[in-house]
């Protein structure tokens, strides 16, 4: 409010201080004096100054203060006929001539501010690095199911810290791996615990990091992405939301597409240089796989693609029992029935959905959560009419 008030006196300020210009500039108390007599004046050598204007010219004589004012000729010879008379001659711009200057100004602002607006973005990118995630403490067992997944994906990493041992075998490292799969059902998550597991460096990034107003920006970052993870090897990269940045390719497209393209132009480019050097693995993830564009995710740079699904009954449990560690649920509530009945919801819905019941609990002033806070929790989260917790 503070603020607003602020903003609102400095704006009343600013609009008196216009309008008071405009009034005072407005006021004319200048004296007309027909041209004969202004004529006359010059000749005699008692007119000090005049300006001419557009319709007219003011000048002061000899001696008075008083500003006067007469018709302008509006001959070619005018300007030369006062000055040949000694008087001291300026020109009063017309309105179409300050309408041009202004607008040039305003054009030369606005072209001068985009460049330095570009400039900025690009130091402040070259400035920003992307995270590298050197400790990380995120461990599968902070992951529920998916343990073949766990275990394939395990061996993809050995073969990154390893790569000489694996090249002797004539295997070559992973280059990309895609996660495909609902939104809610843990592919950041499991990316980063992959990487704890495996005692990397990990770099995590989405599809946004890479998208600019300023053309070409979004292909550097891509370049400063994998030079940061090439310094910091054996390294993942993991970007998310990848449908963002690697979308089919549009060469008819506006101006977004033909960013887009480079963007993805460079994804190729660094993809495939990388592979020679190895030490680098990228993990994407992304909701839409039929989006993404052929030549980003072909065989030999995205080797593998794994969908995560929605959890499956074990797994369910497995999240109940993570996602309940520090609440208690009442003795009523048996965790094997409840899974059951969280049949079709992802992780983050069965997360989302046991928070509020412990919020609605402590709402209600007790400390187990009651099959009613869970099917008030259904009802708020999932839109639903009940939940269907069996008891014991």
């Amino acid at each position: 409010m503070k603020n607003k008030r602020n903003v609102l006196i400095i704006s009343i300020a600013i609009i008196a201080v216009i309008v008071g210009i405009t009034l005072y500039f407005e006021r004319d108390n200048s004296q007309y004096m027909p041209y004969p007599d202004f004529y006359n004046y010059v000749k005699s050598g008692k007119v000090v100054s005049a300006k001419i204007g557009n319709d007219e010219v003011r000048f002061y004589l000899n001696g008075d203060q008083t500003e006067y004012r007469t018709d302008n000729p509006e001959l070619d010879s005018f300007k030369e006929f006062l000055l040949l008379n000694g008087v001291k001659v300026t020109s009063e711009k017309s309105a179409d001539e300050l309408f041009v200057t202004v607008t040039d100004a305003i054009f030369s602002i606005i072209f001068f501010g985009i460049i330095i607006f570009g400039l900025y973005k690009f130091i402040d990118f070259r400035r920003s690095t992307f995270k590298v995630i050197r400790n990380n403490d995120t461990k599968f067992s902070d992951v529920a199911g998916m343990e073949d997944l766990k275990r394939e994906m395990l061996q993809a990493v050995d073969i990154l810290k390893h790569p000489k041992e694996y090249a002797a075998k004539g295997i070559r490292p992973i280059n990309g791996i895609l996660l495909e799969g609902n939104p809610g059902n843990g592919k950041t998550l499991f990316a980063r615990a992959l990487a704890g597991e495996a005692k990397v460096n990990f770099i995590a990034t989405k599809a946004t990091d890479f998208q600019s107003a300023i053309m070409s920006i979004g292909p550097a970052k891509i370049k400063a992405l994998f030079r940061k993870a090439r310094a910091n090897k054996p390294c993942i990269i993991f970007i998310d939301e990848f449908d963002g940045i690697g979308e089919k390719r549009n060469y008819a497209g506006t101006g977004i597409d033909k960013e887009n393209n480079r963007i993805i132009a460079a994804m190729l480019n660094e993809m495939d240089g990388f592979t020679r050097e190895g030490g680098v693995m990228v993990i994407a993830a992304t909701n839409n796989y039929k989006a993404l564009d052929e030549a980003l995710v072909r065989p030999g740079r995205f080797d593998k693609k794994y969908t995560v699904p929605n959890p499956d009954y074990k797994t369910r449990i497995e999240l109940i029992k993570i996602y309940t560690k520090n609440k208690k649920l009442s003795e009523s509530i048996s965790i094997e029935q409840l899974a059951a009945k969280f049949e079709g919801m992802t992780c983050s819905q069965i997360e989302t959905i046991l928070n509020e019941a412990a919020v609605i609990a402590t709402g209600e002033g007790h400390s187990d959560i009651t099959e009613s806070d869970l099917i008030e929790a259904v009802k708020k989260i999932c839109h639903l009419t009940t939940v269907g917790v069996k008891r014991k």
